[in-house]
Order: C-alpha cells, then sequence, then structure tokens
C-alpha cells in the first residue's frame, strides 16, 4: 500500500478539522452521540477528499481533438530540389617543416 503526499495528508486534515467545526456549529449539538455523529461523518468525509487527491504520477489521458477531413489541406507540396552550390575552397597552404635544432 503507497504511503499517503503530502497534498493528501494536507487536505485531509483540513477537511476534518473544518468540516467539524462547521457540523457542530450548523447543528447545535451538545450531547456526546450527537458531538461522536459530527466526529465520525467529519472524519469520513476527510478521508474522501485525501483519497481523491490526485497522485502526482497518475495523470488522466487527454482526448486529442482532430480536425475533419474536409478541413485537412489537400495534398502536401512536393519539395523542390534546391540546386547545390558549391563552394571553391583553396587547399591549405603548407608549412613548412621545422627541425630541432641541435642542443
Amino acid at each position: 500500500m503507497p504511503r499517503p503526499t503530502v497534498a493528501q495528508l494536507a487536505y485531509g486534515s483540513c477537511t476534518v478539522i473544518f468540516s467539524t467545526f462547521v457540523m457542530l456549529l450548523l447543528s447545535g449539538a451538545s450531547s456526546v452521540v450527537g458531538v461522536a455523529v459530527v466526529a465520525v461523518s467529519a472524519l469520513a468525509l476527510g478521508l474522501l477528499v485525501a483519497v481523491t487527491v490526485p497522485l502526482p504520477g497518475l495523470r488522466r489521458p487527454v482526448a486529442v481533438v482532430r480536425p475533419a477531413v474536409a478541413e485537412r489541406p489537400a495534398a502536401p507540396e512536393p519539395v523542390r530540389p534546391v540546386p547545390s552550390v558549391r563552394a571553391s575552397v583553396a587547399p591549405p597552404a603548407r608549412e613548412p617543416v621545422r627541425e630541432r635544432a641541435a642542443s
């Protein structure tokens, strides 16, 4: 089982904290059973959010939109050969041979 990412932990924790706070305020629960129900539902919601956070390595395939047949160009134009131009390069100049002087 892969370990949860930092994003999953952060989103799940924030969801649990904020949803618990909001549900306790809206429901006005003061009994032990009411607070327990709110806490369990907040934990379930936080788990759901943490599981649905997209993983960095998994990417969903994207649909490729291709143009209709009528919108495509008919046929590509043939490539015309370019007349070749040969550059005339002079042969390298010869350097005089240097001999070692006797020491």
